[in-house]
């Protein structure tokens, strides 16, 4: 029992120097990845340094979560999700158009050729003829021929040096600006409420996508530290191997000398030093891939030297994941990740989500009503804005005015409301196909959720079996370390005593370096297994994955 207390404390004693012998000599500065950051903080050595970044299980983590593409993708389409709630709630916000344009007239049509509408509308008809003449006979003076009464005119307007244009559209003009607002509000749309409701529904799918990616990143880092504890820890192990192995060759090496045993026991020595130190270099390379792998899970950088703290037996009882007792039996384990697994309640949700698509479907059968209000603003402006005037009193006497661009009488406004509706009668049975094409959606949404449950219910079902079978290889790993320990010590007492021989002696620390490797692999695969567990129980495994949840049941 004394043998086997001693063996854990040396194993918390000798965690960090048997680190540092796993670094390689004369290791220089790397550069630290830009991104990394902790809690504020840089807690690497700048560049220049060549001390390692020490990493607790919690740092690992928090800097996965922080780095990892695959969460950080999952976090992207949460941001797009937000964004398509906004884009959904714009359809039933006010919308407000501006429009404007401006028409260049170079030839118009006159829409009156050929109509007696042109001797009416081209000014000093008959009718004004016949009211001049009228005004003469109240004077007592001799009416006028028709024809005299034009030229008298045109002779008016040469001497007042105004030249009328002739032909052409009499309405058109050069310059035409139109500028307008229609501000459109949206009633009644069963598609844009049912547009709403699934975007929001989408919103919570993506949500809960990354609270499982936190999750898998979680168990995927918390499994490769144990693996990187496993191999560093072997590291220790043979390191003591060798220095029994050195032990005993002094010890043979002494004892031939005097003649008390024969040579052929000191080459054994020596074999066995040599396949311990073998068995030292294939570990060390072991715990560097193993760091490697560790760094790639995290995100740092490979050049990055870092520093496991904490031991396997460490993380097992240091409460940092802790799985109900109650949750070890199998249906209140599978009943907890059927209510807690944010994958399951992805796939819930995303069923609903079908059915709102299919609702969205439907209502394209149903009319649109929006209420419209149109402010315009025209303008009509002819390169020519001199007018003719003419006197009263005198149909002979004429003057011209010189109008601005801006003249009312080229400018007005117009401003009307309304209700308009758009309702689509027959689309050639496309709306129809298109239903039929979200009812199976649906149907495919649910299918994916039965499947899913049926896996989960299976994940649970064998984590709870690994978990027992390493809790029970842990029991018996411990025993067996004790008592290869106690053995490896009667042995050593009986060499030094002559009762037994150095084979003997090499079998015994064979036996008990492979009882504390077997008992370490034990702790390991525990370890793994309860984070397996918790991962298919759907918990969060550690404070920090808590805090980077969205969700909460």
């Amino acid at each position: 029992m004394r043998a086997f207390s001693s063996f854990i404390t040396a194993l918390a004693l000798l965690l960090g120097a048997s680190t540092a012998l796993l670094l390689p000599s004369g290791a220089q500065a790397q550069s630290v990845d830009s991104e990394w950051e902790l809690d504020g903080q840089n807690p690497a050595s700048t560049s220049g340094s060549a001390d390692p970044l020490v990493l607790t299980l919690d740092e690992a983590v928090r800097t996965a979560l922080r780095k990892n593409l695959d969460l950080r993708a999952a976090q992207l389409d949460v941001e797009e999700a937000n964004a398509r709630v906004q884009e959904a709630w714009g359809n039933l916000y006010p919308s407000l158009d501006l429009s404007g344009s401006y028409t260049r007239n170079v030839v118009t049509a006159n829409p009156f050729a050929g109509s007696d509408a042109t001797s009416l509308l081209g000014g000093g008809g008959q009718t004004e003829w016949l009211a001049f003449n009228e005004r003469r006979r109240l004077n007592d003076r001799s009416p006028i021929t028709f024809p005299e009464f034009q030229q008298r005119r045109q002779d008016s307007l040469a001497a007042a040096g105004i030249s009328l244009g002739g032909g052409g559209n009499p309405f058109g003009v050069d310059n035409e600006f139109r500028g307008g607002l229609q501000l459109t509000q949206t009633l009644y749309s069963k598609q844009a409420f049912a547009s709403v409701k699934g975007s929001q529904q989408f919103k919570d799918v993506s949500r809960y996508v990354r609270d499982r990616q936190v999750q898998t990143v979680t168990n995927e880092v918390m499994t490769s530290f144990y693996r990187a504890l496993l191999a560093q820890e072997r590291v220790r192990v043979l390191e003591e191997r060798v220095e029994r192995a050195e032990e005993t060759l002094q010890e043979v090496s002494t004892r031939v000398e005097r003649g008390v045993i024969p040579k052929a026991q000191r080459l054994g020595a020596n074999v066995e030093l040599s396949n311990a130190r073998t068995q030292r270099i294939e570990a060390r390379n072991s715990a560097n891939l193993a760091r490697d792998q560790l760094k790639r899970t995290i995100g740092l950088s490979p050049e990055q030297p870092i520093q496991l703290k904490g031991s396997l037996e460490e993380q097992r009882e240091d409460g940092l994941q802790q799985v109900s007792l109650q949750t070890i039996s199998m249906s209140k384990a599978v009943d907890q990740a059927l209510e807690n697994r944010p994958d399951l309640e992805r796939a819930r949700l995303n069923v609903e989500l079908r059915e709102i698509q299919t609702e969205s479907s439907r209502g394209s059968f149903y009319p649109r009503i929006e209420a419209v209000a149109n402010f315009n603003y025209a303008g009509r402006v002819p390169d020519d804005r001199s007018r003719v005037l003419q006197d009263p009193t005198n149909p002979f006497s004429f003057s011209e005015e010189q109008r601005g661009f801006f003249s009312d009488d080229f400018w007005n406004p117009s401003f009307s409301v309304g209700l308009q509706v758009s309702w689509n009668l027959f689309s050639g049975f496309q709306r129809s196909a298109r239903v039929e094409q979200a009812e199976v959606e649906r149907r495919r949404a649910e299918t994916q959720r039965d499947q899913l449950r049926r896996a989960v219910a299976l994940e649970v079902r064998k984590a709870v079996r690994d978990l027992e079978n390493a809790r029970e290889r842990i029991e018996s790993q411990k025993a067996n370390v004790r008592r290869a320990s106690l053995n490896y010590d009667h042995v050593s007492q009986r060499v030094g005593e002559g009762a037994a021989s150095q084979l003997e002696l090499r079998e015994a620390s064979d036996q008990l370096d492979q009882s504390r490797l077997n008992y370490l692999q034990a702790v390991h695969d525990y370890l793994v297994a309860r984070t397996d567990l918790e991962t298919a129980l759907g918990q969060p495994l550690t404070s920090t994955s808590e805090s980077y949840l969205t969700t909460r049941r």
